[in-house]
């Protein structure tokens, strides 16, 4: 697979999950799920399951990031975390942060309140899910 290729999925997974977009959740799952499965469907012959592995990551951060945007306020923030399963006390902790969104999408509490597959079970769709799917060898 060409350098270009890459940096061009990259690119549009970028601008995809912009942080202020404004178009909701439904939106985003389905132009994911759309450019995702299109992309992978195109290049699934390539042996690309290392650079997948490691887009993948960097792909459920943007997520994060763009979930916890979306929670503004503190008292969202705090009631979701608590839905989450976080306990009150680490909930109230992180909803008061001032850390940034990009750092906070890479903090244990996010990891623990939003899971990989938490993020599988709501719709948006998996990189390396979608790519064992089509290229079975």
């Amino acid at each position: 697979m060409h350098k270009k290729s890459k940096e061009k999925f990259l690119r549009e997974i970028k601008s995809i999950t912009k942080r202020s977009n404004g178009k909701g959740f439904l939106w985003l799952k389905k132009r994911l799920t759309e450019y995702v499965r299109g992309w992978i469907g195109y290049f699934y012959l390539a042996d690309m399951k290392t650079f997948l592995q490691r887009t993948e990551e960097w792909y459920h951060r943007r997520l994060r990031c763009y979930i916890w945007k979306c929670w503004k306020r503190i008292r969202t923030r705090f009631k979701n975390l608590m839905k989450c399963g976080i306990s009150r006390w680490y909930a109230w902790q992180w909803a008061n942060t001032r850390k940034g969104y990009w750092h906070i999408a890479d903090s244990w509490i996010l990891h623990r309140a939003i899971t990989n597959m938490g993020l599988v079970r709501q719709g948006y769709p998996s990189i390396i899910g979608t790519y064992t799917k089509l290229h079975r060898n």
